[in-house]
């Protein structure tokens, strides 16, 4: 390889790699020199440069010392130049440690790992679902996608940050969606309802565009853009204004009613509603039989969710089929 080339591919290479070369080179010519010099002190190659690891690590534990002037200048030259390298590595490696933090809390290192929940948009619903989940599984990783935040919102918690538009594949790719295990869509509160749904689309449009099997769960403002998202590939669709004029309608009918229902949301919020599959030997059970033996065990069966449709109480006589979800509040 010409020297040019050499140079050029050296200057190449990160300032790290190349201050440890360096540093390596200087300690080995060193070593080298200090056992040609002195043969009887360095008998071999590795204790001169042991001596020159020691010498320009400035430790000098006196195992090992040059006798005579050549050896003791050698000694000299090696604190003033490799000690000079070996801090300036040290240096270096911490910069660049502390400089990929920052890089991390700002949002702009790629996730690599698999089997994570991403959660785009950063707002109250965000913040909550990300520690409520964090909370109750410790082992799962998520990534928070948001263009508005310049830093981390939640650095204690097990939440990578990246920072960038959701609707862009760059980002996307950034959050690994590839081995995503779900996405969750929330609306932009700072747009119109109508501009956060049609955001909100365009995202998952994205999302599905790139990993067509990862489920994705979309916050939805607007009645009429629901046919939207599932045709967009939704596999659930959250209808949060829905919800809220529900609630508000309550509270203005019966006060005890809007009570009650706030207290059920706060105990369902910890983690006591699920979904159980039906197994064999719950198939062909009645619903009425289902919900005496989860009595017994303290459970409470709510309903029954086969295919898109969720059937809560459903009429006596109801039979379960293999492929029915089980809706359950845990005792």
């Amino acid at each position: 390889m010409p020297f040019n080339q050499f140079v050029s591919n050296f200057a190449r290479l990160p300032r790290v790699v190349r201050v440890l070369i360096i540093s390596l080179f200087i300690i080995i010519l060193f070593g080298w020199f200090v056992h040609l010099i002195e043969p009887e002190e360095f008998p071999t190659w590795f204790e001169g440069i042991w001596w020159a690891v020691i010498t320009a690590a400035t430790v000098g534990y006196g195992d090992y010392a040059p006798k005579t002037v050549m050896g003791r200048l050698s000694g000299i030259a090696l604190i003033f130049v490799g000690a000079g390298f070996l801090a300036s590595y040290f240096v270096t490696l911490a910069a660049a440690a502390v400089t990929k933090q920052s890089e991390v809390l700002d949002g702009k290192v790629a996730y690599k790992g698999k089997r994570h929940i991403i959660v785009i948009g950063w707002n109250e619903r965000s913040r909550e679902i990300l520690k409520t989940l964090a909370k109750n599984d410790k082992s799962q990783t998520f990534i928070l996608i948001d263009e508005s935040l310049d830093i981390n919102p939640l650095p204690e918690l097990n939440v990578h940050f990246i920072r960038g538009r959701s609707n862009q594949d760059e980002t996307l790719i950034k959050a690994n969606v590839y081995d995503a295990s779900k996405v969750i869509i929330t609306a932009d509160p700072n747009r119109g309802e109508l501009q956060a749904d049609m955001g909100s689309i365009l995202t998952l449009l994205a999302v599905k565009g790139i990993n067509r099997e990862v489920q994705c769960i979309v916050e939805i403002l607007t009645t009429e853009q629901v046919a939207n998202a599932r045709r967009a590939g939704a596999d659930e669709v959250v209808q949060t204004n829905m919800l809220t004029s529900f609630i508000m309608i309550n509270s203005i009918s019966s006060q005890e009613l809007f009570t009650s229902f706030l207290d059920l949301l706060n105990q369902l919020d910890k983690r006591k509603l699920t979904f159980k599959p039906a197994t064999s030997e719950i198939a062909d059970k009645t619903y009425l039989e289902l919900s005496q033996l989860f009595i017994q065990d303290g459970a409470l069966l709510l309903g029954v969710k086969r295919g898109e449709a969720t059937i809560l109480n459903p009429p006596h006589p109801f039979k379960i089929i293999p492929k029915d979800q089980l809706i359950i509040i845990l005792g």
